[in-house]
């Protein structure tokens, strides 16, 4: 069974439960009313009427909670069954996507499904989501709303500048050389503890904005220009405002 399935079952019960609660409020209501008036015996006949409510409402619970426990969601993970939803959803909603079973690349996003524990991660963090359509819409709305963010492309260019530079020192490279922004993202951000807040992924995707823009002037008047490689590892998958996608290996300052 896929999860649209298990929520169309779903909802007819959620309806039907949704009905008997009305009418266990509505026969509350009258109880009170009628017990501050004094009509005791009416409140008894209705009393009656509740307590066959409360078990009808007792049945649709357990019903519900055999539906819900009787789906395998480890099973649905591992069929492959949720990977084909998940891809046709990102083709529907216009989101990239790349990769195999089980890990994903949604930029800048990854996606992991972890069939053992039955959970998905978007990068490092657990998402409670087994519906494709739900998980995509999340993703689509991330993105969005990165891309709505403000970003300072001058700022940016001129701390990638800095790092720049002090590779060049490192590295005893001459001015003006190639060096892979892989590389370059070390001296970025060196202590290891910080890349959990700035990840290569986020950095990917800062670069892809850079990349958008026009090109801006860094301090000393200095510009700046992408290249490529011929290493697949030393390679920034990134897309830009259209959707296009990049490879960027390199970068100089000139």
């Amino acid at each position: 069974m896929d999860y649209d399935t298990l929520y169309g079952e779903y909802q007819d019960f959620e309806k039907a439960l949704k009905d008997k609660l009305k009418s266990v409020a509505k026969l509350q209501k009258s109880i009170a009313k009628q017990m501050e008036s004094g009509d005791v015996f009416r409140s008894l006949s209705d009393t009656t009427q509740l307590s066959q409510l409360s078990k009808d409402v007792e049945s649709l619970v357990s019903d519900m909670h055999a539906l819900l426990d009787g789906f395998d969601a480890k099973e649905y993970l591992q069929s492959g069954l949720f990977t084909e939803q998940l891809l046709a959803e990102c083709a529907k909603k216009g989101v990239d996507v790349i990769g195999s079973f089980p890990l994903f690349e949604m930029f800048p996003y990854t996606v992991r499904i972890d069939v053992e524990n039955q959970e998905v991660y978007v990068d490092r963090k657990k998402v409670s989501c087994l519906r494709p359509s739900s998980l995509v819409g999340l993703i689509k709305a991330g993105q969005e709303k990165l891309y709505k963010a403000s970003f300072n492309a001058a700022q940016f260019a001129n701390e990638l500048a800095a790092a720049y530079d002090l590779a060049l020192l490192n590295l005893n490279k001459p001015a003006g050389s190639d060096l892979y922004l892989t590389t370059l993202y070390k001296y970025l951000v060196p202590m290891s503890r910080f890349r959990k807040d700035y990840d290569q992924q986020s950095y990917a995707f800062d670069i892809a904005r850079l990349f958008d823009n026009e090109l801006v002037e860094v301090k000393g008047g200095r510009s700046y220009q992408f290249g490529p490689s011929r290493y697949s590892n030393k390679t920034l998958r990134i897309l830009d405002r259209s959707g296009a996608e990049h490879f960027l290996a390199t970068i100089r300052f000139f």
